[in-house]
């Protein structure tokens, strides 16, 4: 029987997992964000696709670039936390 401390473990360890893999794209869309923000306040240009599409397009390039750091880092929880916890051991 798994004790109560040990699932709060995993949990934890869950979330820093999530936390640690979102965040080259979360990074990324706030910087293309402020500064995109920042050239429309400076030449007081309201586009609405001057927002959207660099940061998509960074975003996008970000989460190519870190995939295998991404998937490395879940196949690595789920096989020294998760898989063991299932398996009983």
């Amino acid at each position: 029987m798994l004790s109560e401390g040990y699932i709060y473990d995993v949990l934890r360890e869950g979330l820093r997992i999530g936390v640690l893999i979102s965040a080259p794209v979360l990074v990324a869309a706030l910087v293309t964000g402020v500064s995109i923000g920042l050239f429309q306040a400076l030449t007081s240009i309201q586009e609405m696709t001057l927002t959207f599409v660099p940061k998509l397009v960074a975003m996008l390039s970000v989460f190519w670039a870190s995939m295998n750091f991404m998937t490395q880092s879940l196949i690595d929880f789920f096989q020294t936390i998760i898989v063991p916890s299932i398996a009983g051991g």
